[in-house]
This record gives structure tokens, C-alpha cells and sequence, in this order.
């Protein structure tokens, strides 16, 4: 089968959906399906590209057997809206030369951004072949409850833009389960939605745990939360931030760690260094042979969102989470789609957002529960090892596929007969 995959993130961005786009690409191409990738210039989570990728209008690379091409498009510093817009606009323009590429038998578009929506369904008019999408994020939604500036005012235009690429779509993926009603709000059709999952895409630790400690500076005894992956406005890490605050007068064995990247970092940064926080450090990025043994060196796993955060995305550092096979405590709205997955694991608690002393209270709880933390521990990692395996991702990722072929054989059969017609 010859798929033609749209989507602005991709290798080697190793946070967020990049790594799941490219892995989606690698393993169906190592299931013999011919695969040509339309992407943009690595960027996230810093918001700059990345060395190697800048000044460039295009690139074309062939990666573990994927025809990868690139196109240019803006990156904007700092969120908000405007900026927002120029970045998923510029990708929309530059990225319409797909459609000079030999006819594909299948279009996949990954949202976000939206402007991969938009061009899968404009490359299927093009081309006359079906087309479906993966919502890892729902694009309306995250206008919403984001949090960036004038996300709320064009939230609107957003919803429409994301129904139109939708309600075209032969069939449609979504990374959970509570994306379904929003997805059917737009005018989907419930027989043409299907779960799909991420997978857990990095290996089991290979460095022990006090080694790690050792190598990166951090005491062995310290008792340590860890939250990873991107620091933007929707994590509303202050949150996190406060309850380090707190806990140095009250626990001094706590130490919070924030690693990874994002347009708030250096906010972040500039806060704990005003509020003299001791018992808080940064850490950078790290690659993703080290990565997974520093989640293990932890002993807690913070995930932390706004209370406006709700059912608009699922974070992608949660299979990560999992399968390191350590305790969570999730600061977000108990109907969140988080709140429902590590409920649904038995891996972690689930505490209110935006109340530091509710999650220093569930920090101290699970620091003196040596029993509860190990149990919590085994959970996750039995979650992983069940419900989050590459292969099983694969199976259902292929699923999605057929399901598009089909249901894009009765879509387009009315117009086919009507243009036969006409002919």
C-alpha cells in the first residue's frame, strides 16, 4: 500500500508527537507498505528548529525506509494566537507541493497541527483517493483551555476548520476514548471512529538507578518528583513550582525536577530563582538512550495541568511514565482524558490542579507508603506491558487503515457513478 502520512512533527524531535509520527511511519514501512512523509522542521519542544534543519525552504531524507519530506514553515518564539495561526498557515502552503507527488492509495493526516488535517483533505480532492486522520490532540478544544493569549477568540474558527477536515475523513483514530463525543460534535459519524493507542517507544533503563543519581548530581537519599516532557502553558507548572516552595520548609528530603524543555521554561526558571527555591532544579532535554533510566531514578512522576485542561489532549509522556514502572500523581481535572487513563491503570493518584497543598499533601502521603508506591509501581508497568506495546499500536494503527479503504470505497462511490454519468 502506498500512504502518503501528513504531519508537522516528526523524528528526530524525541518529546510529544514527533516520536509517534515517525514510529507510526518506520513500522508500517517495515510491514511493506510504502510510505512517504510530508513534516516540517524539527522544532519542538523549544520552539526553535534544531541545528542541521535552519535556513532550509526543503529537505528530503529517507530514514529507515520512510521518503521523508520536509517544508519550510514559521516557528514562533511564544505562543498566542496570531502566532499560532502563522505557524499552521506557512506549513499549509509550503506543504501543498505534496500534491505534485505520484498519486498515493491512502492519505493519513496527524492533528495536530491542524494544517495536517486541512492538507490530507485537500491532497484527497486532488488525488481522489480516501483519506483518514489521528487525533492525538483536539485542536478546538486546546484553543479553549490552553491557556495562550487569544486562544479563546478563534477558538471558533478553529472548531470549524477542524469539522471540515473531519467530516471528510473516511475514518478517523483517536488516541482516547473521550475525544469520541467532541469528534461526533463536529458531524462525524460514530462508525467511523476508532481508538487507537500510543505505545511505549523507549526501552527498558539500562543504567541502575544510582548511577543515574550519580551521573546527574542529585542526592541518593532524596526523595524525588520528577515531572518530564514540555513545559508550556497548558503543564501550568507554577503549580508545581509553589508546592516545592512549600515543601522546603516542611519536607527537606523532597526534591522536584523539572526536565525537558518548552516556551515557559525560562519563566519557570526566572521564578524559582526570584523565590530562591533550593529544593527545585532543571534539567535539560535528554536523549532517549538516557531517558527512560532517569524516569526510573525517580521516585514519583508528576504530570501537571491548568484546571481549564480537560478532554483536549492525552500527554504523550504517559506511556513513557508507565512503563518505567514508577508511581504517578496526576495534578488535573478528574474528567480529564489523564485523570481517566491512570484511573484506568491503577498506577498513580489523581489530585486536584491548581492546589499546591493538595499535591504536596499526596507527595508526603506516597513518600512515607513505601508498600502503596511499590504497587502503584507494578501496575503501571503491568498497563505497559499489556495495552502499550508497539506491535499491538501497529495492529490497530493498520485497522484504522483498512477501515479508511473501506469506508472510502462507499464515500466516493456516489460521485464516481455521477461523474461516469456526466462523462
Amino acid at each position: 500500500m502506498r500512504l502518503l502520512l501528513v504531519g508537522i512533527n516528526y523524528s528526530p524531535e524525541e518529546t510529544g508527537i514527533g516520536p509517534y509520527t515517525a514510529g507510526l511511519a518506520e513500522g508500517l514501512t517495515g510491514r511493506g507498505h510504502s510510505v512517504v512523509a510530508i513534516t516540517g522542521l524539527p522544532s519542538y519542544p523549544q520552539w526553535q528548529v534544531y541545528d542541521g534543519y535552519r535556513r532550509l525552504l526543503w529537505k528530503r531524507e529517507l530514514v529507515d525506509g520512510v521518503d521523508i519530506r520536509r517544508r519550510w514553515h514559521y516557528v514562533p518564539a511564544k505562543q498566542s494566537a496570531v502566532q499560532r495561526g502563522l505557524y499552521e498557515g506557512t506549513f499549509l502552503l509550503t506543504g501543498l507541493s505534496a500534491l505534485a507527488l505520484p498519486q498515493p492509495d491512502l492519505l493519513l493526516g496527524v492533528i495536530p497541527s491542524l494544517s495536517g488535517g486541512l492538507l490530507v483533505r485537500l491532497a484527497a480532492l486532488r488525488f481522489r483517493v480516501p483519506y483518514g486522520l489521528i487525533f492525538q490532540d483536539l485542536m478546538g478544544q486546546a484553543a479553549e483551555q490552553s491557556g495562550v493569549s487569544g486562544g479563546g477568540r478563534v477558538a471558533r474558527a478553529v472548531r470549524a476548520a477542524e469539522g471540515w477536515a473531519a467530516r471528510g475523513a473516511a475514518a478517523i483514530g483517536i488516541i482516547a476514548e473521550g475525544f469520541r463525543p467532541y469528534i461526533e460534535s463536529l458531524g462525524v459519524q460514530p462508525a467511523r471512529i476508532l481508538r487507537v493507542r500510543n505505545w511505549a517507544h523507549l526501552e527498558t533503563p539500562p543504567v541502575d538507578r544510582s548511577t543515574v543519581r550519580a551521573r546527574l548530581g542529585l542526592p541518593q537519599d532524596a526523595f524525588i518528583c520528577l515531572h518530564a516532557g514540555n513545559m508550556g502553558h497548558k503543564q501550568g507548572l507554577e503549580n508545581v513550582l509553589e508546592c516545592a516552595r512549600s515543601a522546603n520548609g516542611s519536607c527537606r528530603r523532597l526534591l522536584f525536577l523539572l526536565m525537558g524543555d518548552g516556551n515557559q521554561r525560562s519563566h519557570l526558571e526566572d521564578l524559582a530563582k526570584r523565590d530562591a527555591i533550593p529544593n527545585l532544579r532543571f534539567l535539560p532535554i535528554q536523549p532517549p538512550d538516557v531517558f527512560q533510566s532517569i524516569l526510573a531514578a525517580a521516585d514519583i512522576l508528576l504530570v501537571n495541568q491548568r484546571g481549564a485542561v480537560s478532554d483536549m489532549s492525552l500527554p504523550s509522556k504517559l506511556t513513557s511514565y508507565f512503563a518505567a514502572g514508577r508511581p504517578i500523581i496526576a495534578a488535573v481535572q478528574q474528567a480529564s482524558e489523564t485523570a481517566r487513563e491512570i484511573k484506568a491503570s491503577g498506577g498513580g493518584l489523581v489530585v486536584a490542579p491548581d492546589e499546591p497543598g493538595i499535591l504536596l499533601e499526596a507527595v508526603q502521603r506516597l513518600s512515607n507508603e513505601e508498600g502503596w508506591r511499590l504497587q502503584m509501581g507494578e501496575s503501571a508497568h503491568a498497563w505497559s506491558m499489556a495495552k502499550l506495546s508497539r506491535a499491538a499500536a501497529l495492529d490497530g494503527y493498520e485497522q484504522l487503515l483498512a477501515t479508511v479503504l473501506v469506508h472510502g470505497k462507499r464515500l466516493s462511490t456516489p460521485a464516481r457513478v455521477a461523474g461516469e454519468a456526466e462523462a
